[in-house]
């Protein structure tokens, strides 16, 4: 078995040719050839489906419950504001730059050393799946969510996410609503008491002030948005609709659905949703995955950022090496030190989640 100081190393060699490649979202298929041959070198059988990937420890037993670990190799385009090339792996005084080195790239190889840590261990009280999925920066209809029919029941998650290595025990959901004011349309030198523009102001006002009851003792108060407002072609006519498009985050308090009924019920417009899957996910603050983790002085807290958490239906923690305020920023980067600490924080937690006695795994 390879020590953690080695695969710690190959883990950053993988990364910097992970940022080399790019691999926007539904674009991958160069970083899943990497990733593949990291398996490959590490003689681990592997499926592939699109450009997901994903393997099982080798000494998988149906009888036992599944953890799983998971994070993703796509990244979003980079910003205008670099002043390095986004795809050169440059590292200077501890920092590795590159696209996707922060989110989700040193997350991805440092869960990748850390399941191959464990792959030939036996007497585990957890299978243990890996998955290196795709499109989780668009919410694309091929990444997670189109391989979870093939994974066998997952009883508990940990999904790589920049968190500094804390344990982000709750996220919120995302809602996304087009929403149409409708008016009348009519010339602009002319009186018009149903500008949509003007009835737009209202809805907007609503959607700036309205605050909903429930409040989640982690993740806080669900956040209403409104981010996109467009109308009008011609400065000399009133148009008949205005268009805004609000992002809405959603406490483990709401359903999706129960957050449109209520939106539906007090504005005046017409809303579609863009989807409504991307919920709300936790884990018991008791679980002993969080309990593992806690013991080694890990914090607990809620995330407002989403992930390939929302996909899942069991419970799930957003655990990871890097800052999430460095994600899509200009000139990325991610410490060495992180993946270093990430690596060996990670092997920790799981050794003292893995090795419980078997009496204590029903949560």
């Amino acid at each position: 078995m390879k020590t953690t100081t080695t695969l710690t190393t190959e883990a950053i060699t993988l990364l910097k040719k992970l940022i080399e490649t790019p691999s926007f979202s539904s674009e991958e298929n160069q970083t899943a050839l990497l990733i593949a041959n990291w398996f490959d070198k590490n003689n681990i059988p592997f499926k592939r489906k699109n450009n997901n990937i994903w393997a099982y420890n080798y000494h998988f037993d149906t009888s036992k419950p599944t953890l799983l670990l998971n994070s993703h190799h796509d990244t979003v385009n980079p910003n205008q504001g670099y002043t390095l090339d986004p795809f050169s792996a440059i590292e200077e005084e501890g920092k590795l730059f590159g696209l996707g080195s922060n989110d989700a790239g040193g997350c991805l190889v440092s869960l990748l050393a850390t399941f191959t840590y464990f792959y030939q261990q036996e007497n585990l009280s957890h299978n243990l799946v890996i998955v290196a999925s795709a499109e989780e920066e668009s919410s694309g209809p091929n990444g997670l969510n189109s391989i979870l029919m093939h994974l066998p029941k997952l009883d508990c998650a940990i999904v790589g996410e920049p968190t500094e290595m804390q344990l982000a025990i709750a996220e919120k959901g995302l809602l996304v609503l087009d929403v149409v004011v409708s008016g009348t349309a009519s010339h602009a030198a002319h009186t018009n008491p149903n500008n949509p523009i003007y009835n737009a102001m209202e809805v907007i006002h609503w959607f700036k002030t309205y605050e909903f009851e429930k409040i989640s003792e982690v993740l806080g108060p669900v956040k209403m948005t409104v981010t996109q407002i467009n109308a009008g072609k011609q400065h000399n006519v009133v148009p008949s609709e205005c268009h805004l498009v609000v992002d809405i985050r959603v406490n483990d308090c709401y359903t999706n659905e129960g957050i449109l009924e209520i939106v539906s019920q007090h504005i005046n417009a017409t809303i579609h949703p863009r989807s409504l899957h991307l919920r709300s996910s936790s884990i018991d603050k008791n679980h002993l995955l969080v309990q593992s983790g806690r013991t080694l002085g890990r914090t607990t807290y809620g995330s407002p950022t989403l992930s390939d958490q929302s996909v899942l239906s069991c419970q799930s923690l957003k655990l990871g090496p890097g800052n999430s305020l460095r994600s899509h920023t200009a000139d990325e980067f991610i410490y060495r030190h992180e993946i270093e600490q990430g690596i060996e924080l990670y092997v920790k937690i799981l050794t003292g989640f893995l090795q419980q006695d078997e009496t204590t795994t029903s949560l």
